[in-house]
């Protein structure tokens, strides 16, 4: 399945106890469609070396909508399609 919504997107949050807040897209699970991102549903995890830590947990891939894109990557030219277009 391809998703919209890819790493380093923008989207805000249309359900949830977070609903309104907006943040970037830091990780994608399209097997289970459920995307992580930055300052929403933030938990506390216990680390015996480093003790609380905030992360941010994993939420569903509806409750999202894309408010901008990252930027595309440029599409390599070869020269003959150079020469083409001039």
């Amino acid at each position: 399945m391809n998703l919209k919504i890819r790493k380093g997107d923008t989207v805000q949050v249309t359900s949830g106890s977070d609903k309104g807040k907006k943040g970037t897209v830091l990780e994608v699970k399209p097997s289970a469609l459920k995307i992580k991102v930055q300052g929403v549903k933030v938990q506390t995890h216990y680390d015996k070396k480093d003790g609380l830590l905030k992360k941010e947990g994993f939420i569903d891939y509806s409750n999202v909508k894309l408010v901008s894109a990252a930027a595309a990557k440029e599409k390599k030219t070869t020269k003959k399609a150079a020469a083409k277009a001039k």
